[in-house]
């Protein structure tokens, strides 16, 4: 599926493998490596990820929900990993959609910065976070969609979906 200049892929399959100039790691606020995605890319790319994160931990702090940092991505296949905080569920009424939709915002614009043209992205906070599958799927689809009508140096953005619940939905959205 194409939107405006750029090609979208649905995939079911392991983000540590993906040929992307940047993928984006669901993180917690520490940086520090967790379980889930952020577990499996922290192991994947080695520890100059995780001395990179300690690095801007020590000069900004946590990082919160919604915002990004980018760190090179060790021993990936990608150039970066855009670290993005997704929020944790706690009913819907604590900001959470808006601060899943900045997630991809936030890490859209830092790939864009770094002279990114493909991207790679998880479910981000479907997991331990909880956010319910198909309205993240939703808020992930309308914060892209909005990113391109302005945006047109990104030839491709894949949506990584590690479990075949997520990679139904999100193709559902993308119509592909």
């Amino acid at each position: 599926m194409r939107m405006s200049n750029t090609e979208i892929e649905v995939i079911l399959g392991d983000i540590t493998q993906m040929q992307a100039d940047a993928i984006v790691n669901a993180a917690n606020s520490s940086l520090m490596g967790g379980g889930g995605v952020d577990g499996a890319i922290h192991r994947a790319g080695g520890k100059s990820i995780l001395e990179e994160c300690r690095l801007i931990v020590n000069r900004q702090g946590r990082c919160p929900a919604g915002q990004a940092v980018v760190t090179t991505a060790g021993n990936l296949p990608a150039r970066f990993v855009i670290h993005t905080v997704g929020p944790i569920w706690l009913g819907g009424q604590a900001g959470e959609a808006e601060k899943l939709g900045n997630c991809y915002l936030n890490s859209l614009k830092l790939a864009i910065e770094n002279d990114c043209r493909t991207i790679a992205f998880p479910n981000i906070s479907t997991g331990v976070y909880r956010f319910p599958k198909e309205e993240a799927a939703l808020v992930a689809f309308d914060a892209v969609s909005t990113f391109l009508r302005s945006n047109t140096d990104l030839e491709k953005i894949i949506f990584a979906c590690f479990d075949a619940e997520n990679h139904q939905l999100t193709k559902k959205k993308w119509n592909c």
